[in-house]
């Protein structure tokens, strides 16, 4: 039976934002007893590791991936570091957003990610870690456009070129004029040159998968034209962008929004498509997905459904489309 390990990044292991994150062992102990996870994946901060390694002793659950956010000309050192936690915890994966802008402000240029990726290879190389560069807002690769042309360029290089896919980022920019002003995308979408619908022929996710460039995955529901986040409003008034849906439908009165279960269908159809493919793909690069239902600003800062227990629906979702697609694939699934 062909293996695919589900996680949950570990600032997800909690209820409403207002009941706080557990401590490290309760998150664990949370995590053992719903039974349905594999694995935690976080980079611990330096005074947290040894008790994230008694945890993970304790409860018999590996922190197999990790990550962090990397500002280029000031975070080389730091990069080192967070991969030599990693290799402490024998994680597979470090899951690396590149802000889009340098530490002068300026734009980060293709050249200057794949110097910086192909440094975290020989890092991750070193303390036995694969470094994935992250589809993410607020980094480089916020504009889509960049991200086949920097992956052919690693490849040019000789080096394999490694993805952590969160397709919610996608997703969430479907028929949203308002983000998709962000990199001036707008024109690109109407004129079918980028393409971020998942039904459509040549949409940026399917590209990517088909590459074989995804070996990490954050699992994270949005939907097209996602609801900005209106339980989190900053010192302008403006909401959070809303980068996050509920998976499962909340309670009446817990979401800010109108929910609608068929709104969820083109985040489901890339991870259908991304199992299918690791499925039938005898050197398909993906090894684990971790759910990351998290309380942050433009995610769910405020709310009031359990995270974890969003995360709980989504990895019983993704299980079972996961014995699917290795039964449509001809595999065992014993």
């Amino acid at each position: 039976m062909k293996e695919l390990l589900f996680g949950i990044q570990t600032n997800g292991i909690r209820h409403t934002e207002a009941d706080g994150l557990p401590d490290i062992d309760t998150r664990f102990a949370m995590v053992r007893d719903a039974g349905v996870f594999d694995y935690v994946d976080k980079t611990p901060d330096p005074h947290e590791t040894e008790l994230f390694l008694a945890a993970s002793e304790k409860y018999d659950l590996p922190v197999r991936a990790g990550g962090w956010f990397y500002c280029i000309g000031k975070d080389e050192d730091l990069l080192e570091k967070n991969l030599e936690v990693g290799g402490e915890f024998g994680s597979a994966v470090h899951n690396d957003q590149v802000l889009a802008q340098r530490a002068d402000g300026k734009l980060v240029s293709n050249e200057e990610i794949i110097n910086f990726y192909e440094r975290a290879l020989e890092l991750g190389d070193k303390h036995a870690v694969m470094p994935c560069l992250e589809v993410h807002v607020n980094m480089w690769s916020e504009d889509f456009r960049r991200v086949t042309p920097v992956g052919r360029l690693a490849e040019e290089r000789g080096l394999p070129f490694r993805m952590t896919l969160d397709h919610s980022h996608v997703i969430f920019k479907i028929d949203n004029p308002r983000e998709q002003e962000v990199f001036n995308i707008s024109e690109d979408v109407e004129n079918g040159r980028l393409v971020l619908d998942p039904f459509m022929p040549g949409n940026v996710c399917s590209e990517w998968i088909g590459n074989n460039w995804i070996a990490h995955c954050h699992a994270r529901s949005a939907v097209p034209n996602n609801p900005m986040n209106l339980n989190a409003i900053d010192e302008k008034g403006i909401p959070g962008r809303g980068i996050q849906y509920p998976f499962v439908k909340p309670a009446p009165g817990v979401y800010h929004s109108p929910w609608r279960f068929e709104d969820l269908e083109p985040w489901k159809e890339v991870m259908r498509n991304l199992l299918a493919y690791h499925a039938t793909q005898a050197d398909s690069n993906l090894g684990q997905v971790s759910t990351e239902f998290i309380p942050n600003f433009d995610y769910g800062e405020g709310c009031h459904y359990s995270l974890f227990e969003q995360a709980i629906a989504c990895v019983e979702w993704m299980r079972n489309e996961w014995t699917i697609a290795l039964r449509d694939a001809g595999c065992a699934t014993d």
